[in-house]
C-alpha cells in the first residue's frame, strides 16, 4: 500500500473546493453519478442535513456533497430543512445536476438558524473554485474545520489480488464533542473502485466500527456526525479483502488525527485491550479506559496512576477476573509492565513507576491491558483532558 499526497483529490476525477469567510466555510466534493453510502449519528437529536442526505441517498447515487461549517443547522425545525435544501439547490443549479443528487452536511453551533446571507455567497465562491489539485484538496479540508487546529486527510493506492490498482482518499473534521459512536465529526471518503451499494455500505460499516467509533475526546456524542463513502465507479474488478484493508487504513488514520487534535489536547493516547473472550469485550474495555476522565487527566499530568485504568476496566460491563489482568504503559518501542497477571510489579520495583512516568510525559502514550481470558483484541484512541478544553468549550458560542 502506498500513501498519496493529494488528499481528497488523489482520485483524479474527483473535484473539490473550499472557501471560508470568518468562522463560516463551505466545501464541495464533486463527481457526477457516484455510488454513495453513509453512516450517521445515533443521537436522537440530529441535524436537518442528515434528513436531507438520507433521503437523497435512498437510491445509492450522488454527484456532489456540500458541507458548511460555522452552523450545525440542528434544532432548526422546518426552516433548517428549507435552508439545507437551498444550499443543495444552489449546488445542483451550478453543476447542472438534480438536487436529489446533492448530499448536505453541516457543523458548528446547535440551535441557530443558518445565516444564508453569509453562507450563500461563500458557497457560490467555493463552487466557482472546483478543481482537482493539491490546493483544491487543501481548501476543501480546511473550510470544514471548526475548533480543529489542523486539517485531516489521508489517501492511499493499493492493489487487488488480480493486480488491479485502485485508490481510496478521505478527509474529515473533528476535535471536540467526540464520543464512541463517532462525534462532531464529518468524514468524506472517495474511491475509484466500482462496488455495488450493499458491498460499499458493508465495507463502510466495518471500517467505522474499528476506526471512528473507537475515538473518544470528551464522551459527548454530536448531533451532526456524518461519514459518506463515494465510488466513482471507474475501475471494474472483482472485489477482495484488499479494498477493506485500504479503507480501514484511511479511516483509522483519520480517526487518529481526530484524537491527536482533540480540543485543548497535548497528548495522544492509544489503548489496546487484548486477551478478551470476544471482540465486543475488547471494544468495551478499551473504550472504557480511553473515555475515563480520570485516566485522561492522569495522562495530562504524566501520572502513571494505573489504579484509574483498572477501575475503568471494572465498570466497562465486561466480565473478567481482576487477579489475572496485566497492565503496561509505554510507547512504540518499549513499555513498563505495572501489573503482571494480577501481581503489582512496582511493590518490589518502585523504579518502574519512574519509567512509566517518563513514558507518560511523551506526546504519544500507549496503554496495553491483557485480560488473559481469550484471543480477541481492540484498540481505542483518545487524548488527555486539559484546562484548555474547558476554556474552549466555556466560550464556544460567545
Amino acid at each position: 500500500m502506498k500513501e498519496l499526497n493529494n488528499g481528497i483529490c488523489s482520485i483524479e476525477s474527483v473535484q473539490a473546493s473550499g472557501y471560508r469567510e470568518g468562522k463560516y466555510g463551505v466545501s464541495i466534493i464533486y463527481h457526477e453519478n457516484s455510488t454513495c453510502v453513509g453512516v450517521y449519528t445515533t443521537n436522537k437529536v440530529y441535524a436537518a442535513p442528515i434528513d436531507i442526505t438520507r433521503k437523497h441517498l435512498e437510491n445509492g447515487k450522488i454527484s456532489a456533497i456540500i458541507v458548511n461549517s460555522g452552523n450545525a443547522n440542528c434544532y432548526t425545525k422546518e426552516d433548517g430543512i428549507v435552508k439545507g435544501l437551498e444550499l443543495a439547490q444552489l449546488t445542483a443549479d451550478t453543476l447542472s445536476i438534480p438536487v436529489e443528487d446533492v448530499a448536505v452536511a453541516s457543523t458548528g453551533v446547535i440551535g441557530r438558524q443558518m445565516p444564508m446571507d453569509i453562507l450563500k455567497p461563500v458557497a457560490e465562491k467555493s463552487l466557482s473554485m472546483l478543481d482537482n489539485n493539491r490546493q483544491s484538496a487543501d481548501d476543501a479540508a480546511n473550510a470544514i474545520l471548526t475548533t480543529d487546529t489542523v486539517k485531516k486527510e489521508c489517501a492511499v493506492e493499493h492493489t487487488l489480488n488480480d493486480g488491479t490498482v485502485f485508490r481510496v482518499a478521505g478527509m474529515c473534521k473533528g476535535s471536540g464533542m467526540i464520543a464512541p459512536n463517532m462525534g462532531t465529526m464529518l468524514g468524506f471518503i472517495t474511491t475509484d473502485l466500482k462496488l455495488p451499494q450493499d458491498k460499499l455500505q458493508e465495507a463502510l460499516n466495518k471500517s467505522i466500527r474499528k476506526s471512528f467509533n473507537m475515538v473518544v475526546v470528551d464522551g459527548d456524542e454530536s448531533t451532526n456526525d456524518t461519514v459518506l463513502l463515494m465510488s466513482t465507479n471507474e475501475i471494474e474488478a472483482e472485489y477482495d479483502a484488499n479494498f477493506q484493508e485500504a479503507l480501514d487504513y484511511v479511516t483509522t488514520s483519520l480517526a487518529k488525527q481526530i484524537a491527536r487534535d482533540g480540543e485543548g489536547a497535548d497528548k495522544f493516547m492509544e489503548v489496546t485491550a487484548e486477551g478478551c473472550r470476544t471482540q465486543n469485550d475488547a471494544i468495551l474495555v478499551s473504550k472504557s479506559i480511553v473515555s475515563s476522565s480520570l485516566v485522561k487527566t492522569a495522562l495530562a499530568g504524566a501520572d502513571p496512576n494505573w489504579g484509574r485504568i483498572i477501575s475503568a476496566m471494572g465498570y466497562s460491563g465486561v466480565d473478567f477476573n481482576p487477579d489475572k489482568v496485566s497492565i503496561s504503559i509505554g510507547n512504540r518501542d518499549a513499555e513498563v509492565k505495572i501489573v503482571d497477571n494480577g501481581n503489582v510489579t512496582t511493590y518490589e520495583h518502585p523504579e518502574l513507576l519512574e519509567k512509566a512516568e517518563k513514558f507518560m510525559k511523551e506526546k504519544t502514550v500507549l496503554i496495553n491491558v491483557d485480560l488473559h481470558e481469550g484471543t480477541q483484541a481492540a484498540t481505542a484512541y483518545g487524548c488527555d483532558l486539559t484546562c484548555e478544553y474547558v476554556h474552549i468549550n466555556a466560550d464556544y458560542t460567545t
